[in-house]
């Protein structure tokens, strides 16, 4: 049995053209970019070019460009290290944030010592921020940082970040979107979002887990979480993963090439997908939202979503029951429960996230597999109540 993998958000297979150009660096350019020899220099030419290259999908100057070693810790460098540089103040985020900016922003609000306050920007039953609550909550409580995700993990739904950051500039907070889905299946482009920091990451675009990157407005101050011998402009102390920053800069390149093209057809697997879930009677949730072209999020009701997961797994269809971040604190959504879900219905949640090298076949096969599962479950239920 060959396994399908329908869990993209969660992470991706390595490009074998981004495999190709990281290869060199494990051996034979084994060098480090900060010594001064040919090997150190050969090392400090590719992450220049793997910065100009993450730089230009985005849109920014290669300077703008903080590598780090995941996504979660470019967004706690936002926030802890803007919340360092400024006078104490109130941090607003979105209710449907990814934990690693949830977790850091609740750990500065219970920081006695450092006085800012928390609190969440409300979502709406499709999990788009309402702009009119978050105006109304800016202009009660005037913000020094906000942080609102570009499109949600587990939905796909994408948000408005450039009237909040409108709302939010017009206050005089600094803005930050983690945009680590979106890249490469939406445009993404910082001048535009109008926000002062963006988080990327590698491995949701096939390249290497290990490598992202926070984009900054030049403006804004940051202090690092990490000190020593002062890399990265001084902001990320540490020996740089070279062959994973050469990874990230080769998937960006390629995933601005193929955005397009993969983003159409992916959409078109997705609402093949849907058509056939609702046919079940399946329930997508965001479904009237802008999303993510390559995500569908659903609930069959009294079908637990743990258990489809592994049945499907079983089957031979890798799928998720919400995000793969979250699995060790299993228990209902955080963000369904902000879209204002009945819990019973969210436990019944899972996500499939398509990639590029999925097929209508296997769709196709997906929707089969579920249909007779489902069945097989219901019998039981019944036999058993």
């Amino acid at each position: 049995m060959t396994l399908v993998y329908f869990d993209h958000n969660a992470t991706t297979r390595i490009d074998d053209a981004v495999l190709a150009a990281m290869l060199p660096f494990f051996q034979q350019e084994f060098g480090n970019a900060s010594s001064r020899h040919t090997y150190g220099i050969t090392a400090r030419r590719a992450i220049d070019k793997a910065r100009k290259q993450v730089a230009d999908a985005v849109g920014v100057q290669p300077v703008q460009v903080i590598f780090t070693s995941g996504g979660s810790e470019a967004n706690n460098l936002f926030i802890r290290g803007a919340a360092d540089s400024l006078k104490p103040g109130n941090l607003l985020i979105s209710a449907i944030e990814h934990p690693c900016v949830l977790k850091p922003a609740q750990a500065l609000a219970r920081r006695s010592c450092d006085q800012w306050t928390m609190q969440q920007l409300a979502v709406n039953t499709q999990g788009q921020v309402d702009l009119d609550a978050a105006n109304a909550a800016m202009c009660i409580n005037k913000p020094g940082l906000v942080s609102v995700m570009l499109a949600n993990n587990e939905t796909g739904v994408i948000q408005n970040v450039a009237d909040i950051a409108d709302m939010a500039r017009s206050h005089g907070a600094y803005v930050h979107t983690d945009a680590i889905q979106g890249l490469g299946k939406i445009p993404v482009d910082f001048s535009s979002l109008k926000v002062h920091a963006l988080t990327l990451s590698a491995h949701k675009i096939y390249g290497p887990k290990g490598a992202a990157a926070l984009i900054v407005d030049k403006r804004l101050l940051l202090k690092p979480l990490i000190y020593g011998g002062g890399h990265e402009n001084g902001l990320r102390s540490g020996t740089e993963n070279v062959p994973a920053i050469v990874g990230f800069g080769a998937a960006c390149e390629l995933a601005q090439t193929r955005m397009t093209e993969t983003a159409r057809y992916v959409a078109q697997l997705r609402d093949h997908l849907e058509k056939g879930l609702v046919a079940m009677g399946a329930i997508i949730f965001g479904a009237n939202a802008a999303r993510i072209p390559n995500t569908c999020y659903f609930a069959l009701p009294d079908i637990e979503g743990d258990t489809l997961v592994v049945k499907l797994d079983k089957a031979g269809f890798a799928v998720a029951a919400g995000a793969a971040c979250s699995s060790v604190n299993p228990g209902q959504s955080h963000v369904l429960a902000a879209m204002q879900v009945d819990p019973m219905l969210a436990r019944s949640a899972v996500r499939v996230s398509l990639g590029g090298d999925n097929t209508l076949a296997q769709v196709e096969d997906f929707l089969h597999a579920t249909q007779r599962i489902v069945a097989t479950l219901k019998q039981i239920s019944s036999l058993s109540s």
